[in-house]
């Protein structure tokens, strides 16, 4: 397929600025893959669509504080750097974006925080991800990595607001966010509250849960009409032994594997074995998965209204069948679905 095939006209006003107050009670499309069907309703509704001993998949990765705001040497000019990925614990060697990157070479050293308490050094500035950084800081990694947080702000995407505010720093995260080093928000997972899973559990359906590190990779622009040809960064995922039995079983014995967000897509289709199974894996996935693709694990997937030629909107026009999906998109529109992170939520089933 190609680029220009996911395109569509998304006004400015259709982008959720702000979060539901409730995070279960978003509006929910569910879409019918077989027929096409689709049918309007309420997030918390998606467990009426399952069965006991369906297994609902969720990434649990914790998004942490990865905007700074810095002044460069001699000049004092404004910098902001955008954390991505640690290369170097011992060394303190950080992939980073910095804006605005024309005014940054090697060998420009950035100041952080009052009094100029933390300093970097731009050692590379090549990358295919902008630049890496060395933060010299004489402390413990400990201390280093409390200092840094303390001065970073959770990085809300800039065109969902240019400023965060308080509200961002609970509802940007999910409720069971546990292993920090995202930097960017697992965005289908935001909608379940406390009370849905209660009722899950009541309905004797099941949750797993694995870790993707979510990095620049599904925000990166794609530059190249032909999509065979486009290359995803890669980024960290982690699958248990438990959770890999938990969805092996779960689909040996005839239940759905619901997959909640593009992340968990990517992660639960990147190692499947010959009999159609995952298992446990610790490493790095560069999968990208674009119309047509015929799946292994998901049965279902939970998925946010995504921006125009977004890699994410690819990902579920394969689940879902490009034509059902671009036609569902249009009729989100029709309807006043809200885009993007805060949005509002598609059920593929």
């Amino acid at each position: 397929m190609k680029l220009s095939q996911f395109g569509f006209t998304l006004p400015e006003e259709k982008i959720a600025k702000y979060p539901c107050e409730e995070r279960d009670e978003c509006r929910l499309l569910v879409l019918h893959r077989s027929t096409g069907e689709i049918e309007h309703k309420i997030f918390k509704d998606v467990i009426d669509y399952m069965s006991p001993g369906d297994l609902f998949v969720f990434n649990d990765a914790k998004v942490f504080p990865a905007r700074l705001k810095g002044n460069k040497e001699k000049t004092g000019a404004e910098i902001e750097v955008f954390l991505l990925r640690e290369l170097n614990r011992e060394q303190r060697l950080w992939d980073v974006l910095v804006d605005p990157a024309r005014k940054i070479r090697i060998g420009n050293k950035l100041y952080f925080g009052e009094n100029d308490s933390l300093v970097a050094e731009v050692i590379d500035n090549t990358t295919s991800r902008g630049r890496t950084l060395r933060f010299l800081f004489d402390g413990s990694y400990e201390e280093f990595r409390e200092t840094l947080y303390k001065m970073g702000s959770l990085p809300v995407p800039k065109w969902i607001r240019p400023h965060a505010e308080e509200i961002d720093r609970e509802m940007f995260q999910t409720i069971f966010a546990k292993n920090d080093g995202a930097v960017a928000a697992p965005a289908a997972g935001l909608h379940f509250s406390k009370l849905l899973f209660k009722k899950m559990e009541v309905n004797d359906i099941d949750s797993a849960f694995l870790t993707v590190f979510m990095g620049n990779a599904h925000f990166h622009n794609v530059d190249v009409e032909d999509l065979s040809k486009h290359k995803m960064d890669s980024e960290q995922m982690i699958i248990s032994e438990e959770t890999a039995e938990k969805v092996n079983a779960a689909k040996r014995g005839g239940h759905r594997i619901v997959a909640v967000g593009v992340t968990v897509i990517r992660a639960l289709e990147t190692y499947v074995t010959t009999t159609k199974e995952i298992r446990a894996y610790d490493g790095w996935t560069n999968k990208f998965i674009f119309p047509p693709y015929k799946y292994s694990i998901p049965d279902a997937i939970i998925s946010n209204f995504h921006l125009p030629y977004s890699t994410m909107l690819m990902n579920v026009a394969a689940f879902g069948g490009y034509e059902n999906v671009m036609n569902a998109y249009r009729i989100a529109l029709e309807e006043g679905y809200r885009f993007g992170t805060y949005g509002d939520a598609m059920l593929i089933i």
